[in-house]
């Protein structure tokens, strides 16, 4: 049977992605004394990634919140695979925004509110986090968004 958090993501009528493998010598995440620590995410869905460019350079802000929303399932995937049941978060504590942006450009806490947004409207107050929202010249693969996060469970 399905937890409150897997029925919240039905009602919402959200699907995740499946739990990408690491692209380099790292691990997707890591645990220790009931805290999940879960390697940036990249927009990518089953394989797949999305949301190639800069910011302030052709990537509108819409589209960075959708990356960054994007990089938050993902999180949320590599979470399930990680605890195998969501509602074994107790609080997420922390998101790190990375956003590829021109120099001028500095609307990058709006863009990591797409995956900001998303872990509240999923975890309610559980879901309310530290943040940093940080531009950056360029990210893996030249995606727009990463997100890193850090997370307690029991």
């Amino acid at each position: 049977m399905a937890g409150a958090i897997e029925a919240r993501l039905a009602e919402l009528g959200i699907e995740l992605p499946q739990a990408a493998a690491p692209a380099a010598n790292y691990v997707p995440t890591t645990m220790h004394n009931g805290v999940l620590y879960v390697a940036g995410q990249i927009p990518m869905w089953n394989g797949e990634r999305r949301f190639i460019g800069t910011l302030g350079d052709g990537v509108s802000i819409a589209d960075g919140q959708a990356a960054a929303r994007l990089c938050c399932l993902n999180i949320i995937a590599q979470a399930k695979r990680a605890l195998g049941d969501l509602d074994r978060i107790t609080q997420i504590l922390r998101l790190g925004g990375f956003v590829a942006s021109t120099p001028s450009f500095g609307d990058q806490p709006p863009v990591v509110n797409g995956a900001s947004d998303l872990m509240v409207e999923i975890f309610g107050d559980k879901g309310r986090h530290a943040r940093a929202a940080v531009g950056v010249s360029a990210l893996p693969f030249g995606v727009a968004v990463e997100v890193e996060a850090t997370i307690a469970f029991v």
